[in-house]
């Protein structure tokens, strides 16, 4: 059934409407559980804290009642460094330690009783210590004997015990915590994307199905309607140039062929001139005098050498215009076949044909930058256009600069493909930018072989193809040339025809 256009409103707006209720929704949850998990984050952080500070102050006075112990059985100074090390670091420790547990529950009074504890300690070892140095061992060892710095070191390690198991205690709930917040944000993310692809997938749906019925309905209106002014515009502007052709082929047909024409009957009335000399001498026969011998032979060995030649170098050179002129009269006879072109593998296979006459210079080459990899056409023409072009590029190049060549493709309007080969040669004067398409017309400085034929066939092949050729181009600093075409001669050629 149709999709009206009320229908296709209201389901996209509802669609519109559920997901983005999803998205806050989405959005919402997951900034609660971010949160969430940078809170248990924090405890997991102050946990670790707690565990490494209590267990760096348990080693700390452990070293010092080491030393405290080597120092009262060897007297020797050395044996107190672990004592002395342990005395630098222990404020700093217990700075950490409460810091870290101030963040903790149920830590506090085991943390009182760590202090008092670790005073008492320490001033024990110190007591200790401070005897020895006197000399008095006796009263040192009595103390050690009397058991206090052993109780006080028992309850020290038991309530630091008591901590490092809180803090584990702690930790793991916050880990625990963490990970159901992870998990929850995780499925939360998973849901929301696999509702919002559902809301998509059916507005794509909606939208597709709606677009497909508007297509064919244009379709069929473009099919009557669409293109018809184009179309009458290009088959107007085709009928000029045909007609400017015309008329300049008539030209070219009368004054180029006339020439050589007209040197072939000059010459033959000439050789008539030149055979009367010769016609004398025979008349006169024995009784010829030497001088009638010698115009004779001058006239039959140089005057009418030269005048058959000029009549077979005329003769030549009207045979080189008329097979030009069925050249090109045959290739818009030719019957194109219409086919998939592969252009980019087209313009690199023309191009590698040429690339070791521009790459032999330093710095020369030919660059391709194809964003057009297929057209369909005729292949023949199109390996025809792109060889001579780039030919042209090759053999017009600047004498003093190494030849660089660009070709590019690009589509353009209504999706037509536009071909640039652009060259750093000798350039074409303005005067000439129509005149190198006409059919034995060459520009600039001849010294290059060709009859002129070469651009008016290329341009005869291109509008075959439905498309048309123009030049850009200045003196000294190098010329391009732009090749449109369709990018369907088939579609072309239907559309020409309705």
């Amino acid at each position: 059934m149709p999709i009206s256009q009320a229908f296709f409103r209201r389901s996209n707006a509802l669609l519109l409407a559920i997901g983005i209720a999803v998205l806050v929704g989405i959005v919402a949850t997951s900034l609660w559980l971010t949160s969430a998990s940078e809170r248990y984050f924090g405890e997991v952080t102050a946990a670790r804290a707690v565990r490494s500070a209590t267990a760096d102050l348990l080693s700390l006075v452990q070293d010092a009642e080491t030393g405290q112990r080597g120092f009262l059985l060897t007297r020797e100074e050395a044996y107190l460094e672990p004592y002395n090390v342990a005395l630098s670091k222990l404020a700093a420790q217990r700075g950490n330690l409460e810091r870290a547990a101030a963040k903790l529950r149920e830590v506090g009074p085991l943390l009182q009783r760590v202090t008092s504890e670790l005073d008492q300690k320490m001033a024990e070892l110190a007591a200790t210590v401070e005897a020895t140095r006197k000399g008095d061992t006796e009263t040192a060892l009595r103390m050690v004997r009397s058991g206090t710095g052993k109780q006080l070191m028992d309850d020290l390690r038991t309530d630091l015990t008591a901590i490092l198991t809180n803090s584990e205690a702690e930790l793991r709930e916050a880990i625990d915590a963490q990970l159901i917040a992870s998990t929850r944000l995780r499925w939360t993310t998973i849901i929301g994307a696999i509702l919002i692809l559902a809301m998509a997938g059916a507005a794509s749906w909606t939208i597709i199905s709606y677009t497909r019925e508007l297509v064919a309905a244009r379709r069929e209106v473009e099919t009557l309607n669409v293109g018809l002014e184009e179309r009458v515009r290009e088959r107007t502007d085709a009928l000029v140039k045909a007609n400017e052709e015309v008329q300049r082929f008539a030209y070219i047909v009368t004054h180029d062929l006339r020439a050589p024409l007209v040197n072939i009957m000059g010459f033959t009335s000439e050789l008539e001139a030149m055979f009367k000399p010769i016609d004398a001498y025979v008349v006169a026969g024995s009784a010829a005098s030497p001088e009638q011998k010698a115009a004779a032979e001058e006239a039959l060995r140089v005057d009418v050498a030269e005048a058959i030649g000029f009549i077979r170098s005329s003769t030549r050179k009207m045979d080189g215009l008329i097979n030009a002129i069925l050249k090109i009269s045959r290739e818009g006879r030719r019957e194109l076949r219409v086919e998939t072109v592969d252009l980019t593998g087209l313009i690199e296979t023309a191009a590698a044909a040429v690339h070791h006459q521009a790459s032999a210079e330093e710095s020369g080459g030919i660059e391709i930058d194809s964003q057009v990899p297929r057209v369909v056409s005729d292949r023949l023409s199109l390996d025809q256009i792109m060889g001579n072009l780039i030919d042209n590029a090759i053999k017009y190049r600047a004498p003093d600069r190494p030849i660089k060549i660009a070709v590019r493709t690009r589509r353009e309007r209504r999706g037509w493909v536009k071909i640039e080969i652009e060259d750093n040669g000798r350039g074409i004067a303005a005067t000439d930018h129509e005149r190198i398409f006409e059919l034995f017309r060459r520009s600039g400085t001849q010294n290059t072989a060709g009859e002129g034929i070469g651009l008016a066939h290329v341009r005869t092949m291109v509008r075959n193809l439905g498309g048309d050729i123009a030049v850009r181009s200045e003196l000294g600093k190098g010329t391009t040339f732009t090749v449109t075409l369709p990018p369907d001669l088939a579609a072309y050629r239907r559309s020409a025809e309705a």
